[in-house]
């Protein structure tokens, strides 16, 4: 599917490419209300909606939907484009493009995200495109947050909150070679290293006294402090401190 020549009915092989004078003169044209201009510069930038459009092709989406969306985002793009802020127009239009796919990719994401929160997200995402096309540069979280008048975790926690979920069969990195994908590089409780040090730790526990085992389960797995397992056991504090730095050096020799 991501071969495809044809997408959407357009022939991709013949996209037309515009020259950096040809976009000029268009744009300003479609700002003087010339809708043919605007319809030819349209066609003429369809291949670089192609380009961007290549790096969401691993996530198992319709490319033809890709297109369409990413169609939406460059005509965006022409439709705000400002002349004076002198800089290309594919300086511009690239963002606008990604940011359309992303807001389909994020509405039509299994998982759900409260109203609230996704309307904090968009505005902070437009706020962020905003900014990009003033400054030439991403803003910070921070400069959003002062845009937006928000406290910086609200923008935060909002924008993570969106964040498209990754494939474990998503490749990361390929040479020639076997493919390394995400699930590669999960590591979980059944790795080998995990067995051998749980083991080694198991019998360095088993090698403690009764009272030592006791001291430790109270200290660390029900939380208690040295002075309420000395009035358990019937010790002094003193004692149980140092029942416990020794016990705790037999485990690290051990281990």
């Amino acid at each position: 599917m991501y071969n495809k020549v044809d997408i959407c009915g357009v022939n991709t092989a013949k996209l037309k490419v515009l020259t950096e004078k040809e976009k000029t003169e268009l744009l300003t044209r479609v700002k003087d209300g010339d809708m043919r201009a605007r319809e030819e510069l349209i066609n003429g930038n369809l291949r670089l909606v192609l380009s961007v459009i290549q790096r969401f092709t691993n996530r198992g989406e319709n490319l033809d939907d890709l297109f369409q969306v990413g169609c939406i985002g460059l005509i965006k793009a022409i439709d705000h484009f400002d002349m004076s802020q002198g800089v290309r127009f594919s300086t511009y239009g690239v963002p606008m493009i990604i940011g359309e796919i992303r807001r389909y990719l994020r509405d039509n994401n299994s998982i759900r995200v409260s109203r609230s929160l996704r309307d904090t997200a968009y505005k902070a995402m437009q706020a962020k495109e905003r900014m990009t096309a003033q400054n030439n540069r991403e803003p910070t979280i921070d400069e959003i947050a002062k845009e937006l008048d928000l406290p910086r975790e609200d923008v935060v926690l909002a924008l993570e909150s969106i964040v498209e979920p990754v494939s474990l069969y998503e490749p990361v990195f390929s040479d020639g070679g076997d493919t390394i994908y995400v699930m590669d590089q999960v590591g979980d409780n059944n790795d080998d290293s995990n067995w051998l040090d749980e083991i080694a730790l198991k019998e360095a526990i088993s090698d403690l006294s009764d009272r030592e085992k006791r001291i430790l389960t109270m200290r660390f797995f029900r939380g208690k402090t040295q002075m309420e397992v000395a009035a358990e056991i019937g010790i002094s504090q003193a004692q149980v401190s140092r029942l416990e730095k020794g016990a705790l050096s037999k485990i690290k020799k051990d281990i």
